[in-house]
């Protein structure tokens, strides 16, 4: 479990907005400790203002062992040359340690997201170049839900991510990937056990998606309800996409997309106030999802 092309990203990684809010100096404390604590991964996205290669870059040039894995480089954000050639220097400086996680983001005008990503790892494959080449392979993992950008992740990649998806999606994931594609997993978790405060604290995380057409499509493709996608979210949805509860209740529903078929599950913790890092519960999640070393 956790492997990609050879490279063993570990079962459970962190998957992290925190560093956009975080000054350098404390990305790299953060990082390192996590390192420690045995994480073998951090996802990444690209949201805020962090410029992707950069960011991922800062944060292997931070650690010794951890990989960074761009959760998602958007590829409206760079042109592919750019992206080719940023993460060829990461493959040659920091081998093995690097993936490049692709995804549509805000969009591509005038074209579908199956043609704007096929389009792109069409230039991305065309390139050559002049620089060393690295002793690995850059490799790299597609965002991906529904069955074609999953069979593109399949045959043009070395497989795909998900984010806000449930363990039947994972299932059904699988299933379209075939048993060799990568199958990398994000799930949001919350330490409370009140549910009325997990799912108004989750409702709060779940906002913005559930108020954007790409989100609600993808909410509808779950299976969920035109019901059960208003006014907040139901239960039912609140409850599968984001994992709340005590550590060991945590831990046991993350396990069940390794049952489904995920190779692999960033974990992203929510519930933080702002200011405040999720590193206390990083430190809490180890003992529970990481092998003892």
């Amino acid at each position: 479990m956790g492997g990609i092309d050879g490279v063993d990203l570990g079962t459970f990684g962190v998957w992290t907005f925190d560093f956009e809010e975080q000054p350098a100096a404390l990305m790299r404390e953060s990082v390192r400790e996590l390192e420690e604590l045995g994480w073998r991964a951090i996802w990444v996205p690209e949201v805020g203002g962090r410029e992707a290669l950069s960011q991922a870059g800062f944060l292997l040039a931070a650690t010794e062992r951890m990989h960074v894995v761009n959760g998602i480089a958007q590829i409206g954000q760079r042109a592919a040359r750019t992206t080719y050639g940023g993460a060829l220097l990461l493959a040659d400086a920091y081998p093995d340690r690097h993936v490049l996680g692709l995804g549509i983001g805000a969009g591509v005008p005038g074209a579908t997201p199956l043609e704007a990503m096929r389009g792109y790892l069409d230039e991305l494959d065309a390139f050559t170049s002049p620089n060393p080449a690295p002793r690995g392979p850059i490799r790299r993992i597609l965002a991906g839900y529904g069955p074609k950008m999953l069979e593109l992740a399949r045959d043009r990649a070395a497989g795909a991510h998900t984010y806000h998806v449930n363990v039947d999606h994972t299932a059904r994931a699988r299933e379209t990937l075939g048993p060799d594609a990568f199958l990398g997993v994000e799930h949001a978790v919350l330490f409370e056990t009140d549910p009325g405060k997990a799912r108004q604290t989750a409702r709060a995380h779940m906002h913005t998606y559930l108020h954007t057409p790409y989100n609600l499509a993808k909410f509808r493709r779950l299976g969920y309800t035109e019901d059960e996608v208003a006014h907040g979210g139901s239960d039912r949805l609140i409850d599968d996409l984001v994992f709340w509860g005590d550590l060991d209740t945590i831990a046991g529903k993350l396990r069940a997309h390794v049952a489904a078929g995920a190779d692999h599950v960033g974990v992203q913790v929510i519930g933080i106030a702002p200011g405040d890092s999720a590193l206390p519960l990083w430190r809490r999640l180890a003992p529970a999802l990481l092998p003892a070393s």
